[in-house]
């Protein structure tokens, strides 16, 4: 806990960390960590052309909510920045129509749906199913308890946690993942979890297919890719082969002996 709260201190963008500083870190910590397992309500938002989008539209995959201030300038650009090479990986690993991604404003005043477009503009946002929203104060009050946002208001701006929300297909908060700076895993891993039902039973085909592909999606960190590793499943494959080879010719040479033993009187 210790450590990971000397993390969260590097994410307020504040030039040095006060007592009461170091407090708003704690809570706010402790307000994400809370709204685990919570079930994120249906609120509207309103996309950059001014249509309104429920958050039940995101329903039935798994998705990435990510919450930011358009003034912002350090910690919301470097997480959008560093967020994009981690879902564009997620998107290769996992397929680019297997989750979504929302970038939402908080500052409700200034963050209008203009501004949001600007902002993925600025940030070369142009991955497929990462949107960035708008919101009016009840909706975002309202997603920001879910998800266990708190922010906190300062002179030129606001300190917050820099975090990413893991929503599951039902609209469950399933993990979150803190930094301004993302490895692929801390987001892909998740995901994968969600997105290949790693804690649902197997009941059809289906099932066990994307359980093979949760287990053979593995992370190169040296090329800082995913790929396919079958290895493990084709020497089960092969041992399983082998055994039953062995078995047929036990079988066999049981069947040709004699009735009684090979003995004679």
């Amino acid at each position: 806990m210790r450590t990971l709260l000397a993390l969260v201190f590097l994410f307020f963008s504040i030039s040095q960390v006060a007592a009461q500083d170091a407090n708003k870190a704690q809570r706010a910590l402790k307000t994400s960590q809370a709204a685990l397992g919570q079930a994120l309500p249906n609120v509207i938002l309103t996309d950059p052309t001014g249509t309104p989008v429920p958050l039940a539209t995101f329903h039935g995959k798994p998705l990435l909510v990510t919450l930011v201030y358009t003034s912002c300038a350090d910690v919301c650009p470097t997480l959008i920045e560093s967020l994009y090479p981690a879902v564009q990986e997620a998107q290769s690993a996992l397929g680019a129509e297997s989750f979504s991604v929302i970038t939402i404003g908080f500052d409700v005043s200034h963050d209008t749906p203009e501004r949001m477009r600007l902002l993925a503009r600025e940030r070369g946002v142009d991955l497929p199913n990462w949107r960035f929203l708008a919101a009016d104060q009840k909706n975002l009050d309202a997603l920001a308890r879910a998800v266990g946002f708190a922010f906190y208001s300062r002179p030129g701006g606001y300190d917050h946690l820099a975090q990413v929300s893991v929503v599951d297909k039902g609209g469950k908060l399933y993990q979150q993942v803190y930094g301004a700076v993302f490895e692929p895993p801390v987001i892909t891993e998740p995901l994968k979890d969600l997105v290949y039902g790693r804690y649902q039973p197997l009941t059809d085909i289906q099932g066990i297919i994307d359980r093979i592909k949760l287990f053979c999606t593995v992370y190169d960190p040296n090329s800082g890719r995913y790929y396919f590793d079958y290895s493990m499943f084709a020497g089960i494959a092969i041992g399983l082969f082998c055994l039953g080879l062995i078995l047929t010719v036990l079988v066999r040479e049981w069947r040709r002996a004699p009735p009684g033993g090979t003995g004679h009187a």
